[in-house]
């Protein structure tokens, strides 16, 4: 499996009381002690803890791993299954058929079955938490799109109400970089001001999908930095369309206005 030992040795090939465990067993089982030498007792695990292992997740990506006890498999199973591990450097969809023969070459009334990769089991595993933020994703897509059109309408509807201002301004000697400056402005600050009163209420309610979350800090100052620039740029884009037709109005067309 490729899993490390962290301390003591491998229990030896034909040693049936020799057990190795995980580093999760010692640090919440035996309070972070010694574990080398200690003696479990109780159903199958009758022996001495021999080494302790690096901790690896096994069934959940997304999960803490569990304290575990390895024990030689010659043992009686605990269960009523056994799933065995197969290194390949190949792809290993073609290899099925033959592992298949060689269990039956050692039982064959053993059934073999679940036969699946690496990859597939990872994916398994995260399977519904993927479904979950792909949703979430699809409700922020939704969101900033809505914002974009939002932010495009409101300052649409400005530079139509400020048509008379603007040809003045421009019949005056405003520079159209200055009229683009004073449009996208307006436009910035309400945006801003929107996206200050949704970073501070980001932060107030992570803590309701914290639980979703994978190595990621509720409050991941990374993430809101690069949510916070995207849709300020986002703003901006939506502010600039608004701005560039205001640059363009021309003035005595401006002046019979209304």
């Amino acid at each position: 499996m490729g899993v490390p030992l962290v301390a003591g040795n491998w229990p030896h090939a034909d040693s049936f009381d020799t057990f190795v465990v995980n580093e999760s067993f010692v640090r919440k089982m035996l309070a972070g002690g010694n574990p080398i030498g200690r003696h479990l007792s109780g159903g199958l695990m009758n022996g001495t803890i021999v080494g302790v292992v690096a901790d690896f997740k096994a069934l959940q990506l997304d999960a803490e791993p569990s304290p575990e006890v390895y024990i030689p498999y010659q043992l009686p199973p605990m269960g009523n299954s056994v799933r065995v591990v197969v290194r390949l450097a190949a792809n290993p969809r073609p290899i099925a058929p033959v592992i298949r023969k060689l269990a039956a070459g050692v039982d064959p009334t053993q059934p073999v079955y679940e036969f699946g990769t690496l990859e597939d089991a990872l994916a398994d595993s995260i399977a519904p938490r993927r479904f979950t933020l792909f949703l979430l994703g699809v409700f922020a897509a939704t969101a900033l799109l809505m914002a974009v059109v939002g932010i495009y309408g409101v300052m649409a509807y400005s530079v139509t109400r400020r048509t008379r201002e603007i040809g003045i301004r421009m019949a005056l000697g405003a520079q159209r970089r200055e009229v683009i400056a004073a449009v996208l402005r307006e436009g910035m600050v309400i945006a801003l001001a929107g996206i200050a009163t949704g970073v501070v209420a980001a932060l107030a309610l992570t803590r309701l999908i914290a639980s979703q979350l994978y190595d990621v800090k509720p409050n991941d100052p990374w993430t809101f930095t690069l949510v916070t620039l995207a849709l300020a740029a986002t703003s901006l884009l939506a502010c600039l369309g608004p701005a560039s037709r205001a640059s363009h109005i021309d003035p005595i067309i401006a002046l019979r206005h209304e």
